[in-house]
């Protein structure tokens, strides 16, 4: 059978995602792990991975087989060599990655298309690669011996040379070591995309503490100190939702470090792409199902989506330089699964007394067939509305203690960030009367307060939901400290609303 060179492009290209998936996983600052991915396994063998999600020896041995698997076969499938063992290989990959979690039980924004997942493509694929030959040096190479010994036969008339020597046929070999510069290719777009490797190894030496006068070891928990992802969620409408949820603002650099001028600038330089979606990797893998944003970061959503097959789901605060309309057109067009008013700008219409604005933006919110929401800081806000029989489908409102030191709730909403919610009592006790579901956030005051005071301090004030603003290296501490109070019995006047 005659090789075939589509065959050897669609092995190559296979080989590509395999490659950049198993090296990727091998660079993870911290480590890679599966144990978020195992422990969300919901179909027939959901109890083996589970198991295994919760045995360390097992794990880790199942980790390492993963990210050294997909690169091992990565490049055996773009240079040619044992392409069938490769192949056998990866399909028996695909095959445990769809059991564990089928497109019928876990469907998502990008790859799942009812039985059929990008998984079960790529199977067959690979199935095709295994029984189609194709051009590689693996199969050139093992091929000389006979082109060799049949050549030189017909040179000698037959009669077997103790030396036979022949050259290769051109056009074979070239197209055989067309897999070299597609690996050289595929290194350099890796190394400009996601930065040298020994860059991120430095990420992962510690501190100094002994020869710094200042600096103390810094250790934080990763997916390995994940106690159990977060199984406790509500729902508004249609849209289920994990009780806590993670903040957009430090990924879009909206810090609100008061007067520290420079941290905008210093977690936007931080949140490179790859950092945004291993955050968003760690969030899900934790059970953290939603981010809550605005449009601006809607390019790195659908990146993740598409690049990375996530499922995060995100709710939009609408923020656009057209108005919040245009922006929850636009973040609904990218896959918002719910929309709301931005804070800032609900407090002007309401100080304004502009309550027309707040009944058209909402029709139009719910003209797109999500659920739609009002976002405050001040409290007048949620009265205005609801003095003016304005009902939405959820409410965002700002919620803290004032008693850490920077905190001057005298001075209002300054502009200095200090404080986001100068009346928390009263706060509580308003919102305890409504009966839409509640998202609190600015929970932390923007890091002022600690998430082990926070976290239960905003349930138990009646909030059905926490948004928090975490860096990656928070995702496991914070939803370690929000599951064990979530299982405790919290005592709260507000009943859920979600």
């Amino acid at each position: 059978m005659k090789k075939n060179i589509g065959m050897t492009l669609l092995r190559m290209l296979i080989g590509w995602h395999f490659l950049y998936e198993g090296i990727w996983k091998l660079i993870q600052v911290g480590g890679w792990s599966s144990v978020g991915y195992l422990r969300m396994s919901k179909w027939v063998a959901a109890p083996l991975f589970h198991r295994i999600a919760d045995t360390p020896w097992l794990l880790e041995t199942v980790d390492l087989l993963n990210m050294w698997g997909l690169t091992l076969i990565g490049l055996g499938l773009i240079l040619g060599v044992l392409v069938r063992p490769a192949a056998a290989a990866g399909i028996l990959l695909l095959a445990f990655y769809y059991v564990a979690q089928p497109p019928f039980l876990s469907p998502s924004a990008e790859g799942h298309f009812l039985w059929i997942d990008r998984n079960a493509v790529e199977a067959a694929a690979l199935l095709a690669v295994m029984l189609v030959p194709s051009f590689g040096l693996g199969a050139y190479l093992a091929s000389l011996p006979r082109k060799m010994f049949k050549r030189d036969l017909k040179k000698n008339k037959g009669e077997v040379s103790a030396n036979p020597v022949v050259s290769p046929g051109r056009r074979e070999l070239l197209i055989s070591l067309s897999s070299l510069p597609v690996l050289g290719a595929f290194g350099y777009a890796f190394l400009r995309k996601h930065g040298p490797v020994w860059e991120r190894e430095n990420l992962k030496a510690q501190a100094d503490a002994v020869t710094s006068a200042t600096v103390k070891t810094f250790d934080f928990e990763d997916i390995k100190d994940l106690k159990k992802p977060i199984d406790k969620f509500g729902q508004i409408k249609n849209v289920k939702l994990s009780r806590m949820l993670l903040g957009g603002n430090l990924i879009g650099g909206w810090a609100h470090a008061r007067d520290l001028i420079y941290v905008d600038k210093l977690v936007k330089a931080y949140h490179s792409d790859w950092r945004v979606f291993r955050t968003f990797r760690m969030a899900e893998q934790c059970g953290v199902n939603t981010i809550l944003t605005n449009p601006a970061l809607m390019r790195v959503i659908n990146d993740y989506w598409k690049k990375e097959g996530g499922k995060i789901q995100f709710i939009s605060d609408c923020g656009h330089k057209e108005g919040l309309i245009r922006g929850a057109q636009l973040s609904v067009e990218n896959g918002a699964s719910a929309v709301y008013t931005h804070g800032g700008v609900s407090d002007s219409w309401a100080q304004a007394g502009d309550a027309k604005k707040f009944e058209e933006t909402l029709a139009a919110m719910r003209k797109l067939g999500v659920p739609a929401g009002i976002g405050a800081h001040r409290l007048e806000t949620v009265k205005f509305c609801v003095e003016h029989g304005i009902v939405p489908d959820f409410w965002m409102k700002t919620l803290h203690r004032t008693n850490y030191w920077s905190a001057r709730p005298e001075e209002g909403f300054n502009k200095k960030d200090n404080v986001f919610c100068v009346d928390p009592d009263d706060v509580i006790a308003y919102m305890e009367k409504l009966e839409q579901p509640w998202i609190a956030f600015k929970i932390l005051a923007a890091g002022a307060l600690h998430p082990k005071d926070a976290f239960p301090f905003a349930f138990k004030s009646g909030a059905d939901f926490i948004c928090v603003g975490m860096y990656d290296f928070q995702v496991v501490e914070d939803v370690n400290l929000v599951n064990s109070i979530l299982d405790a019995k919290i005592e709260r006047k507000r009943p859920w609303r979600a």
